[in-house]
């Protein structure tokens, strides 16, 4: 029986193992492997809000495990350490416990077809300083220990204040992509949120967040209209943004700009800059770019190995204007879905098809306060631009469409149902 294995548990590749296990494994056409360093699946685009304490990850991640239960796939827990071609075989490495002692051994798990979906992690671009006193959001890890530094910090901050009237917290953020700026909005309702909570001798005016940018605007890659919108609602919330500023080392205190200034930041976030992790480079003999990302051609199978294909962050393909597909969730919701088509035409011995990336528009949500962006981005005639309440709507429903992919719609409108109910009866902020 043919294995198709998946390496990396995100957004495309668990809706492309849950795909493939609710067909060709139901069936018995093929066995799927899905293989994952973490136990739990947490949709990306929510970390932010995992880091602040606004969405509790306890609640809203998903045990890899059952999910390959109830939709007919394996699940390999481990780390993917190397690429053997011509034995068509991955290698996990070997797994030990906090202790330091060995709970699973290397593994080799043996593939017809093979579909890296590891997806992307932040560049710091060797940045002095970023990884000794930075903090990052890549994982569900990551944000978890970022919302205790976070309470630890306030709550110090909180007690220096009842004794120093002059005193102000500086929290600053590098990098004004998607990430940055909806981290800074939600950074902002927290410290509200903790006030109503009883940390109430930091006020507002104590509380300073700053983004900074290397480049001209915030949210470069999207339209200047949204960027302007967001802008603006930056500022009326009193966040400052930096543009045209160039981080050059960050020291225990703040960070040391190219112009010889100096940003002051008890809290820094370092979150400029994607790149596929850095196991992948060379991996196996396979193309991949100056970023690690593996080259791929339109049928997404990459550029010197049909049987094996990558989707998501991890991968590089061109669209016929000469820009790269974007790292985005919804260009590996599509390419998921195009590789399980052309894993199922591979299988009938059909051609495979070629994959064009349909910009459906792009949102920012700046937490309670507002949400800006544009829809329908693919179309020549221009994008509508949408803002406030449709624009949140259209937003959480981005991650209703995940999770009807993984679990059907019944199962997502419970999960719904569920959600709103734990608004009312847990507190509005994780506080522990």
């Amino acid at each position: 029986m043919k294995n198709i294995v998946i390496v990396g548990g995100g957004a495309g590749g668990l809706e492309l193992a849950t795909k493939l296990g609710n067909t060709l494994g139901k069936r018995k056409h093929a066995k799927i492997h899905l293989v994952d360093a973490s136990n739990t699946h947490l949709w990306k685009p929510l970390l932010h809000e995992v880091a602040t304490g606004s969405l509790d990850s306890g609640i809203d991640e998903l045990s890899y495990r059952a999910q390959a239960h109830n939709h007919f796939f394996h699940f390999h827990l481990g780390r993917m350490e190397n690429l053997e071609r011509d034995t068509k075989e991955i290698v996990l490495s070997a797994m030990t416990d906090e202790n330091h002692k060995q709970v699973l051994p290397e593994r080799r798990l043996s593939y017809d077809t093979l579909v890296m979906a590891v997806g992307s992690q932040t560049n710091d671009f060797g940045t002095p300083g970023a990884k000794e006193f930075c903090s990052f959001l890549d994982g569900r890890a990551q944000a978890d220990i970022f919302h205790k530094k976070l309470l630890n910090t306030y709550l110090k901050a909180n007690n220096t204040a009842s004794k120093k009237g002059n005193f102000t917290l500086n929290i600053a953020i590098v990098g004004a992509g998607a990430t940055g700026v909806e981290l800074a909005a939600e950074l902002h309702n927290t410290a509200s949120e903790l006030a109503a909570y009883g940390l109430d001798q930091l006020k507002k005016d104590q509380l300073t967040v700053t983004i900074i940018e290397a480049g001209t605007r915030i949210l470069p890659a999207l339209p200047e209209r949204i960027s302007a919108a967001a802008h603006r609602e930056l500022g009326k919330l009193g966040i400052e943004v930096k543009t045209q500023t160039f981080v050059q080392e960050i020291t225990e205190d703040g960070f040391k700009t190219k112009d010889g200034s100096f940003i002051p930041a008890e809290l820094k976030i370092w979150a400029a800059g994607v790149k596929a992790p850095d196991w992948m480079k060379d991996l196996g003999g396979l193309e991949c770019n100056r970023v690690n990302q593996l080259v791929v051609k339109p049928s997404l199978q990459t550029s010197l190995d049909d049987n094996i294909f990558a989707i998501g962050d991890c991968s590089f393909m061109l669209q016929a204007d000469g820009k790269p597909v974007p790292p985005r969730a919804q260009a590996a919701h599509q390419q998921a879905a195009h590789v399980y088509k052309n894993i199922v035409r591979q299988t009938a011995n059909k051609a495979p098809l070629d994959y064009i990336y349909k910009d459906m528009g792009s949102l920012v949500n700046l937490s309670r306060y507002s949400t800006v962006g544009s829809l329908m981005g693919n179309l020549s005639s221009g994008s509508m631009m949408v803002e406030g309440r449709i624009a949140r709507l259209v937003y959480v429903s981005l991650y209703r469409l995940h999770q009807v992919a993984l679990h059907g719609y019944f199962k997502t409108i419970l999960m719904t149902l569920s959600g709103r109910i734990n608004k009312i009866i847990r507190p509005r902020l994780k506080l522990h």
